[in-house]
């Protein structure tokens, strides 16, 4: 019995010890706390950190429920504007904040309208809580709401909620592989806003070259080519993505595989990024790779200015037939057959004459079938062609077989000119010396000059320089049109007989709307000679159509002016070899300008040519080293020219000259 007695004392004193400590922990507790302090509590501690802890005695919101609250703002102009200014986070009110008083049920309605409808039933509940918190007066929670509200444009009505940390680390992960591409977006060119039309047709073709280059640098770099497994898997990309580009320009010219050999190359391309992450080796690489492709751009370009000059000046093997068949028939004829009819017209002066010096039968066909067949009038039109002894024979056999209709045709060998000699031309007497043959050939290591395009042998053909002489040629006319053989007419040429020339020599085309038609284009202003006598800004003029007034010609001797400037420019430092810089000399202040319907240029050289220009023009003109009877002549300005060739004729299939 007196053994329990302590034991029961100590048994009591453990159980009644925690009551009496328990109660006077709580009588010195202070009041109840209400919601609204407990919730401001939280939200301090929220304030205090990024992140909240768990709390262990009551329960806590998944933070991925509640969403970003939809803000509406209406323009000011509106019948029922009304504008939500939002409280800032510590609470202070903006002095002008103004909360229209709204029913809950039209503010609901008016915000959940803006929602999307695949989150309408997940987030209706949600807005209505943060809706009945801004009507209520509860400020605490309010000013949360607003707050997170704040983000939204004043002009935007739609819904944008902010990404999830999971969408966040995925578009950071996609902006560090910046080259990769969805092909699937490359499928659809973007539309211009303002036309709607469609841009950037081309994009899978660039994006397909891209791959290409980017390829190529990674077979060169060290890294990726002690991988040989991947080494054959590139090189085969290389090769799929080449036949799948060919010839290709825009999207539409790539075969329906095209985008998954894009992906399949786009997959190679993040391996061989894993293998080698060395950015300065790629650009390294890739510096040498432009050194390399600008070396032989520059060698490619070289060689191109070359070959065009050559095809230009070699002849068809076609044409190279033609004057041979003809020849041969021509001297096949009886001599009563050799002569053509109306020659009574060629020295009326009242009908149109039209001079032509040319060794090219094909082309001198085309300007006289082409000018007749647009004439009004075509028995009041007369055509003096001039050509030289080896053309002769060819050239009057084919008009002679292909009369020009009611025309009148003359062809002249200018071996009959007894009058052109050395003693009379400057110009023929240096086209025969030695230093023009060596500077022409490069014989003897002669200072040459650089640019083939001085060196074509219509350079050193006197049927060129003939055009100064056309007073002596035509001794009983008083105007003339000239035409080169490179040209097509397409409108009734009549018309150039009654234009005024106002005391002027020549009339022509004007085309200082380029600089490079200017006269400091041609004639060198470093010799004071030039730079004296004329304006380097003048505006050039064209050959090709001109209308040439012989009376004024003789009267202000024009031949002795140019014979004058020839002489002085025998060693070739005023001007190149060429008619046009002697001509813009010769007639300078002689010079009519026409109207530029007249006479269009460009077709042998220039792509760009306006196709409205070239129907509305009364001459084309195919000046340049692409002539439409070459192959290097441009196709698509080739049809105006050739659809006044008759292919049919029997000379033109015998040798093979086809369109």
């Amino acid at each position: 019995m007196v053994g329990r007695k302590p034991v029961l004392v100590l048994l009591c004193f453990t159980v009644l010890a925690p009551i009496v400590l328990y109660t006077d922990r709580l009588s010195s507790f202070p009041g109840s706390l209400s919601n609204n302090d407990f919730i401001e509590d939280v939200s301090n501690v929220q304030a205090f950190g990024n992140e909240v802890g768990k709390l262990n005695a009551l329960p806590q919101e998944l933070t991925n429920v509640v969403k970003e609250p939809i803000g509406i703002v209406y323009p000011d102009n509106s019948s029922n504007a009304y504008q939500i200014w939002v409280q800032s986070r510590d609470g202070s009110a903006s002095s002008n904040a103004q909360v229209p008083q709204r029913k809950s049920g039209e503010l609901k309605s008016r915000m959940l309208s803006t929602m999307d409808e695949r989150n309408l039933s997940e987030k209706k509940g949600v807005i209505e809580q943060v809706v009945n918190k801004n009507i209520g007066k509860d400020d605490s929670e309010k000013s949360k709401a607003e707050e997170e509200s704040k983000e939204l444009g004043s002009q935007q009505t739609e819904l944008n909620s902010k990404p999830e940390k999971e969408e966040g680390k995925s578009e950071k992960k996609s902006e560090e592989t910046t080259h990769k591409v969805d092909p699937e977006k490359l499928q659809t060119a973007p539309k211009d806003r303002k036309s709607g039309s469609t841009v950037m047709s081309d994009a899978r073709v660039r994006h397909l070259r891209d791959q290409l280059i980017r390829a190529k640098v990674f077979l060169g770099l060290g890294a990726t080519r002690t991988n040989p497994h991947y080494i054959r898997e590139l090189r085969l990309r290389i090769r799929e993505v080449q036949r799948t580009l060919g010839d290709a320009t825009k999207d539409s010219d790539l075969p329906r595989n095209a985008n998954d050999k894009l992906k399949a190359m786009e997959q190679t391309l993040a391996k061989g990024k894993q293998i080698q992450d060395d950015c300065a080796a790629v650009i390294k690489k890739l510096r040498a790779m432009l050194h390399s492709t600008e070396e032989q751009l520059r060698v490619n370009k070289k060689q191109e200015v070359f070959l065009t000059q050559l095809a230009a000046k070699t002849l068809p093997k076609g044409l190279h037939c033609l004057p041979l068949r003809l020849s041969t028939e021509y001297f096949s004829l009886d001599p009563s057959q050799q002569q053509f009819p109306n020659q009574e017209k060629l020295e009326d002066p009242k009908l149109y004459h039209y001079a032509l010096f040319s060794d090219n039968v094909l082309a001198a066909a085309v300007v006289v079938n082409s000018t007749v067949s647009n004439a009004k009038h075509p028995s009041n039109h007369v055509f003096h062609i001039v050509t030289d002894r080896l053309n002769y024979a060819a050239m009057r056999m084919w008009f002679l077989s292909n009369p020009p209709g009611k025309a009148a045709i003359q062809v002249q060998n200018i071996e009959e000119f007894t009058w052109l000699n050395a003693s009379y031309s400057p110009v023929l007497k240096q086209l025969g010396s030695q230093s023009m043959i060596d500077y022409y050939f490069r014989t003897h290591r002669a200072n040459s000059d650089p640019n083939l395009k001085f060196r074509n042998p219509k350079y050193l053909s006197i049927l060129n320089h003939l055009r100064f002489y056309l007073p002596e040629i035509f001794p009983k006319l008083n105007k003339v049109v000239f035409l080169d053989d490179d040209i097509v007419v397409q409108k009734d040429l009549s018309g150039l007989w009654t234009i005024d020339l106002k005391g002027k020599v020549n009339g022509a085309v004007e085309t200082c709307g380029e600089n490079f038609h200017r006269f400091d284009r041609y004639l060198n202003f470093s010799n004071p000679l030039i730079s004296k006598n004329f304006d380097p800004h003048s505006c050039g003029w064209a050959y090709g159509m001109n209308v040439f007034d012989l009376a004024e010609w003789r009267k202000q001797k024009i031949t002795e002016v140019y014979h004058s400037w020839q002489r002085l420019n025998h060693d070739r430092l005023l001007w190149k070899l060429g008619t046009l810089p002697a001509g813009l000399i010769t007639f300078w202040n002689r010079t009519f300008p026409l109207n530029r319907s007249w006479h269009v240029l460009g077709l042998g050289y220039n792509p760009h040519v306006a196709p409205r220009d070239i129907e509305r023009a009364a001459v084309i003109h195919y000046n340049g080293n692409m002539k439409p009877w070459l192959e290097i002549g441009m196709p698509k300005y080739r049809n105006y020219w050739s659809k006044y060739v008759n292919y049919d004729q029997v000379f033109l299939r015998e040798c093979n000259i086809s369109p």
